[in-house]
């Protein structure tokens, strides 16, 4: 059965949805089988407030850019549709989920619970303890390519975040076909031999092979192969 999961990641005016902070941007990335499948959610929201000096400096957003997009409550019902009730994936989700659940508290809908939140913050603390967790250091362990990442961006962060979350569960394996398959080469011509394929041999040793074997083990001081 085939796994769908959301890599969720958000963009802010501040620290506490309970100080009246609101979300200037929304995204997320769909995995299957936790590999993306390149569909993606973009949103600017307008935050219906003022973007302060310490947030702008974040994800580079201002209060005249964001004017015209929708507000929450207009972005919502794609933005919910998209999710549908896949598993969420989220760095430091405990922030993203508070403001989320702010949001939509304010347009009467039911809340994320934390049980459908897997959490890469926490996966990383408990793979790594007293490592550093953050995303930016997550990629230099991985070697994922961050180079963009000038500032905060939510979509180029769930990018991050899906590779980053594919190494933390241990990364792309051979025997699962993820690793893409090599070229086929063709060998010059004059090059190519003909070989002749030995019959398999029977499972069962030959009396002589036998034989030699136990004239080795009476050579060994105790062998194990008599035990």
């Amino acid at each position: 059965m085939t796994l769908r999961e959301i890599v969720l990641d958000t963009e802010t005016t501040g620290l506490e949805p309970a100080e009246g902070h609101r979300i200037v941007e929304v995204a997320a990335v769909e995995l299957l089988d936790h590999l993306p499948t390149g569909r993606t959610f973009q949103s600017y929201l307008d935050p219906e407030r003022d973007v302060p000096e310490e947030a702008r400096r974040v994800h580079g957003l201002t209060r005249e850019f964001l004017q015209g997009f929708p507000t929450f409550a207009e972005a919502a019902e794609e933005f919910l549709g998209f999710l549908g009730d896949s598993p969420l994936v989220i760095h430091n989700a405990s922030f993203d989920l508070k403001f989320l659940n702010a949001e939509l508290a304010r347009i009467g809908r039911d809340p994320f619970p934390s049980s459908r939140v897997i959490d890469t913050l926490a996966l990383a603390q408990r793979r790594f303890p007293g490592a550093p967790a953050s995303l930016d250091a997550l990629c230099r362990r991985f070697g994922v390519d961050a180079s963009a990442r000038t500032v905060h961006g939510a979509l180029l962060d769930c990018q991050l975040l899906a590779e980053v979350y594919l190494h933390l569960l241990g990364g792309r394996q051979v025997e699962l076909g993820l690793r893409p398959k090599a070229s086929v080469v063709t060998a010059p011509p004059g090059l190519v031999t003909e070989r002749t394929g030995r019959r398999p041999r029977p499972h069962a040793p030959s009396p002589e092979e036998e034989a030699a074997h136990a004239a080795l083990l009476d050579k060994l001081a105790d062998p194990i192969w008599r035990h």
